[in-house]
Formats: structure tokens, C-alpha cells, sequence
């Protein structure tokens, strides 16, 4: 990447933790405005990086639960199957 996203990565990353910390859905914005008075591109690099990173964060979490469900359902008919099964009695 160049300077410019790569500054505008590091930035969204840093708000994206400070959003986590504070709550504060309004920081994207009030970063936005304050880049866009000086760099429209360095404004658009950031909200691409805001994006991606929460697209990412999203589809990750979805990933850990269709994993986790599945080990789950995985556990379950293991277990029952181990009830049916005169072997695992002794």
C-alpha cells in the first residue's frame, strides 16, 4: 500500500478500538469530517479501511459460530451415538 492507506489503515484500526472502548458509533464520522478538510483521499482510504476491517470483524465472528455450532452438533450425535452403542457401557 502507499502512505496514504497505509496511514488511513493505521487510523481506522486505532478508531475502530476506540469505538470498542467508548461506544461511540460517531467517531467514524467526526474522523471523516476532520480528514475530508484536509484530504478527500486520505478520507476515502479511511473509510475503505472502516469498512473492510468491520466487513472482516463481522464475517470472523460468523465464521467462530458456524465452527463452534458444528463442533457442537459434532459433540451431540458423538454422545448419543456413544448411548446407543452397548460398548460404551462397559
Amino acid at each position: 500500500m502507499g502512505v496514504t492507506e497505509d496511514l488511513a489503515d493505521e487510523l481506522a484500526r486505532d478508531v475502530i478500538k476506540a469505538i470498542e472502548v467508548t461506544g461511540d458509533e460517531d467517531l467514524v464520522a467526526d474522523i471523516q469530517k476532520v480528514l475530508g478538510a484536509g484530504s478527500q483521499t486520505a478520507e476515502e482510504a479511511f473509510l475503505t479501511s472502516v469498512r473492510v476491517r468491520r466487513a472482516n470483524i463481522k464475517a470472523r465472528a460468523y465464521l467462530i459460530e458456524k465452527l463452534k455450532k458444528f463442533k457442537a452438533e459434532k459433540e451431540a450425535a458423538q454422545t448419543s451415538g456413544d448411548a446407543m452403542d452397548p460398548r460404551a457401557l462397559r
